[in-house]
């Protein structure tokens, strides 16, 4: 099954891409406006939907959207910003033990609280040294053991339609090194962690040497 990853750079000087930017629930609306109708209740993980706002040096602020499919590019308002598509396919293909890679995730650092606690069953916010450890044992999870971390503590995602629900964001980056090939392409697929419809969840590699 092919996986596609699309760049989208927004236009400045475009109002609705500031608009959804500045928006959780309107951003999530537009990268599904992307896929096909008809896909159910679970049409973000039917369509295998995984997106993150980034700003590197290289690039600037931008929208990474991981599909199934190549969006429908016919669907984004004109003058929204320019648009890249490439297959993920050859860097799954690559993946293998052993194998050293960079990595981004922009991660929903929280854990559900156990039965031990007096709020058991409640979902925390982690940061700081907790948010790493939390990093360290979901790479592990998925077949990466972390040989560099870097975090950084971003603002929380505010999703509006859910009642001002927030959800704690941190961006790993660094490197690792490949333990098991084939769950860390099952992350890749599916993403890692919590808020995955709101731009967390989303891990990007890229083969490097150590």
């Amino acid at each position: 099954m092919s996986t596609w990853l699309t760049r989208i750079v927004p236009e400045p000087r475009s109002r609705l891409a500031r608009q959804d930017l500045r928006n959780a629930e309107a951003l999530h609306k537009r990268v599904m406006s992307l896929v096909p109708d008809g896909l159910g209740e679970r049409a973000r993980a039917q369509a295998g939907v995984l997106y993150r706002y980034d700003d590197t040096s290289a690039v600037g602020p931008h929208l990474l959207i991981q599909t199934r499919a190549p969006v429908d590019a016919t669907r984004l308002p004109d003058q929204y910003g320019t648009l890249a598509v490439r297959d993920l396919t050859p860097l799954l293909n690559v993946l293998r033990p052993e194998l050293a890679v960079q990595y981004r995730i922009i991660a929903n650092t929280s854990k559900r609280l156990g039965r031990t606690s007096e709020r058991s069953g409640k979902l925390v916010a982690l940061r700081g040294p907790e948010a790493d450890e939390w990093w360290h044992a979901r790479a592990q999870a998925n077949g990466l053991i972390l040989r560099t971390v870097v975090s950084t503590s971003l603002p929380d995602i505010r999703s509006p339609g859910k009642a001002g629900v927030r959800h704690a964001a941190t961006r790993f980056d660094g490197i690792a090194v490949v333990k098991d090939a084939e769950l860390v392409q099952q992350a890749v697929l599916n993403g890692i962690g919590r808020g995955k419809a709101y731009g967390c969840g989303l891990l990007s590699l890229a083969p490097t040497a150590l």
